[in-house]
């Protein structure tokens, strides 16, 4: 299946939660499969920290461009594309398309850069409406992502609930534990620190504070994957005699990465800066972090729920210790209070937060049952 991005733009001016607006901004997507006549079986895709709008496919001539998660949707695939007609939008506030702090303020002809007005989930689902207004669709089929994707599907079920027909819900949490707000902060820390950062106007001084993303990402990867799949993987194993230093039983050297944990880590780290922008890689993640419908109603989720009246699928993993399955139970609960029909998963996979991008058959069996009903009673 083969992918080509799109870009809308928007004059009009957006009102964003802080109480800030933003004008003339773009938003790139992708589309897959077709829209049937009446406009039924669309499906939005919301993307997580530094996924994009490339949801599925690849991109013609280009060797190893698959969507983030092509092994879910294509043709004959869990959201299969010969029935359904999906939707992938890079948030604003991004890099991968979409106006973000590396474009041009019109209001001041200069980059954004750190001026960039603070973004949260509601104001990225408020901009995803205007997109499907500007398409004629109305209504949604149903509303899909994982961990911060999840998070803006269940805001889109509260937001705008006549317009969701089915919420799903993968690997998320209604919001963000202390200790989840207390790793973001230091990944940001490590990027503010960074001597090459400039207070986020770096564009301006033609640097990247590589330094600073390299280390935010390691701290990240290391919340997404399981103590169980680091040992299998890594374990206590030394880096391999030719790979940079001799192999002994002990090395005692505090500059090189002599197990292989730490040479995976860094390579992550190398590859995220040379590709993720570290203003969008501090918007997301404060997104993250503002993230919490239960805060109007005094903590009490059930109300907070009240409003949604779409049907939910939630899916979580045992091994997830950062949107741990008790966060998906909290919703399953609150959605139950609120006698809405709810279907949950919680499947036994070692693979930590990263599972909901892994193959899994029993998770994909999952989400392809659910496809399934959602297009004999949406799509009859």
């Amino acid at each position: 299946m083969l992918s080509t991005t799109q870009s809308m733009h928007f004059v009009a001016v957006l009102p964003l939660q802080s109480g800030a607006t933003i004008r003339d901004y773009s938003l790139s997507f992708e589309t897959y499969g077709v829209l049937n006549k009446d406009k039924s079986n669309a499906v939005l895709i919301c993307h997580a920290l530094n996924a994009s709008h490339h949801v599925a496919g690849v991109y013609e001539g280009q060797d190893k461009s698959e969507g983030w998660w092509d092994n879910m949707i294509g043709p004959g695939k869990a959201l299969d594309t010969n029935k359904f007609f999906v939707i992938g939008v890079n948030n604003l506030g991004s890099c991968f398309g979409s106006t973000g702090p590396m474009h041009v303020n019109p209001d001041t002809g200069r980059v954004y850069g750190a001026d960039f007005p603070v973004v949260a989930v509601e104001d990225w689902v408020d901009s995803q409406a205007r997109l499907l207004d500007a398409m004629g669709i109305r209504t949604l089929a149903a509303v899909m992502g994982g961990s911060l994707g999840g998070m803006q599907a269940l805001s889109w079920a509260l937001q705008y609930p006549a317009r969701v027909r089915h919420a799903v819900v993968i690997a998320s949490a209604p919001n963000l534990t202390a200790e989840n707000i207390a790793f973001n902060e230091v990944a940001r820390r490590a990027i503010q620190t960074d001597p090459d950062f400039h207070d986020g106007h770096f564009y301006e001084h033609g640097t990247v504070p590589k330094r600073g993303l390299r280390i935010a990402r390691m701290i990240g990867h290391i919340t997404y994957l399981s103590d169980d799949v680091m040992n299998e993987k890594f374990g206590r194993q030394l880096i391999a005699a030719g790979q940079g230093t001799a192999q002994r039983d002990y090395f005692y050297s505090t500059l090189e990465a002599e197990f292989q944990i730490e040479s995976y880590l860094r390579y992550q780290g190398d590859k995220f800066a040379e590709y993720f922008d570290a203003n969008t890689y501090l918007l997301i993640t404060r997104a993250l972090d503002y993230f919490d419908p239960a805060r109007r109603f005094g903590g009490d989720l059930s109300l907070a729920l009240a409003s949604a009246t779409a049907n939910f699928l939630l899916v979580s993993f045992t091994t997830d210790w950062r949107f741990a399955p008790r966060r998906s139970r909290e919703m399953v609960k609150a959605l139950l209070h609120n006698r809405r029909e709810v279907s949950y998963a919680e499947i036994n996979a070692p693979h930590g937060h990263d599972a909901f991008l892994l193959d899994d058959a029993r998770y994909l069996a999952v989400v392809s049952a659910y496809f399934d009903g959602v297009a004999k009673t949406v799509l009859a």
